[in-house]
This record gives C-alpha cells, sequence and structure tokens, in this order.
C-alpha cells in the first residue's frame, strides 16, 4: 500500500518510552500514598486507641483555662463551662458531683465541681468569677454526653461573669489553643511516664504504646496517687503561666 511504512518499535527509541510512561503509572499512585502517611497513621492510631492531637477536639472561639476547662460566651450574656476534651480523654469516662448551686457566687480557681471515676477523683476548678446560673443537670442522667459532646450539650455549668475580659486574658484561643493542647499532652506523656514507674511499673506496656504514643484513657487504670499527682501538676494552676 502506497504511503504505509511499517516500523519497528523495538529498532528504536519507542520501548524506552513505553517503559517510562508504564513506569510512571505504577509509581504516581504509589507516590500519592506514600504523601498520606500522616493521616494514614492517624486512623490507624485513632482504630487502636492511641491518644494524638489530631483526634481531640479544639473548636474555635472558646477560652480554653490552664486548668483543662473551657469557657464560652452566649448571646445572653452568659458564660457556659465546661471540661476539655484532653482531660476527657486522660481519664476516660467520668461523672459529675456539683458542688455549686445557682444562686452562689464563684471566684475564678474555686471548687466548682468533682469528676469521679472507679472511686478516684478530681476537683474542677471555675475559669471565670460571677454567679452560678444554671446546672446541667443531664449530665447526672446522661454522663456519657461529657465525653460525647463535650463542648454543646456537655457543659457543666452556665455562669454570669463579672470579669469576662479580664479572667479570659489569659486563656488560650483558636490557634494559641491547639499549640498549648500539643505542649499539655506532651507534658502528660513525660507525666505519666514517670509516674508509671513510680506507682505502677507493670502497666507500662499498657499506658504506654510503640512508638512512645499514649492509650486513650490512660488514667482511667492508674492508682489514687497518680490521680492525686495530675490534680497538683495539672488542674491545681490557677495564675501559673
Amino acid at each position: 500500500m502506497s504511503g504505509y511504512s511499517y516500523t519497528d518499535i523495538f529498532d528504536t527509541k519507542g520501548i524506552e518510552y513505553l517503559i517510562i510512561i508504564g513506569f510512571m503509572m505504577l509509581m504516581i499512585p504509589f507516590w500519592i500514598f506514600l504523601n498520606r502517611p500522616l493521616k494514614v497513621r492517624q486512623n490507624v492510631m485513632k482504630s487502636l486507641g492511641v491518644l494524638l492531637l489530631d483526634t481531640l477536639r479544639i473548636p474555635p472561639g472558646i477560652f480554653y483555662s490552664r486548668n483543662h476547662t473551657w469557657t464560652h460566651m452566649e448571646k445572653s450574656g452568659h458564660a457556659r463551662i465546661g471540661l476539655d476534651d484532653l482531660l476527657l480523654h486522660i481519664t476516660g469516662g467520668v461523672e459529675v458531683r456539683y458542688v455549686r448551686n445557682p444562686g452562689e457566687r464563684v471566684k475564678k480557681g474555686d471548687l466548682l465541681a468533682e469528676i469521679t471515676r472507679n472511686g478516684k477523683q478530681l476537683n474542677i476548678a471555675s475559669p471565670v468569677s460571677g454567679e452560678i446560673k444554671r446546672v446541667n443537670s443531664g449530665l447526672s442522667e446522661n454522663p456519657e454526653t461529657l465525653m460525647n459532646d463535650p463542648y454543646g450539650e456537655g457543659w457543666m455549668y452556665k455562669v454570669k461573669p463579672d470579669k469576662w475580659i479580664e479572667e479570659t486574658a489569659s486563656c488560650y484561643l483558636a490557634g494559641e489553643a491547639i499549640e498549648w493542647t500539643g505542649r499539655e499532652l506532651q507534658r502528660f506523656k513525660d507525666f505519666i511516664s514517670m509516674a508509671v514507674h513510680r506507682h505502677s511499673p507493670g502497666t507500662s506496656t499498657v499506658i504506654l504504646q510503640e512508638g512512645g504514643e499514649l492509650c486513650d484513657h490512660p488514667l482511667s487504670g492508674m492508682p489514687d496517687e497518680v490521680w492525686r499527682d495530675l490534680q497538683s501538676s495539672f488542674l491545681d494552676r490557677e495564675g501559673k503561666k
């Protein structure tokens, strides 16, 4: 046939191009997979019950206190108060016992509530001063709400604050809250490592996973001494930098 010619790609560079194209087709999905290791690792760690910063809920627009409570101003002028997600993941499911009633006044740092798990207790201080307006009685009937929705239906108190701007100035907000929570998580890893060796050496392989990561709810199986140490190191921090 006129105008037709046959070229053997094996006698030209064509086969090399095909090999390169085939290689690239194989490498592209592999490259995409390799560039997703952090997300994959986070999902795996979460499924294994590992406590990571990226699995914690830290919504913006909320003020986070150094004693691991949070507060948020409502349109009504009342401030909701609750427990931050890091503390809840450290302790696991807890029950709340209120020690303040509507109409009472509290100062920043005053005892607001006690949280308990398996007979062990932590004291929770108020992040702001003011008058108690409401107590979330629903947490007594459904304590799991505290863990499932800590910044929504899991609030503990509503307070009419006295010095909102002044007292929330020492709290963390938005990006600062994420950075601070990351530092607190690392500090807690160091704390729990020392506490395990001091008080409960047999639990080290349970509390600390491969790579030094913490399991979720690490405090739940620890003795009373560790809970008391955590109280003084993490929750009794009013006025500390």
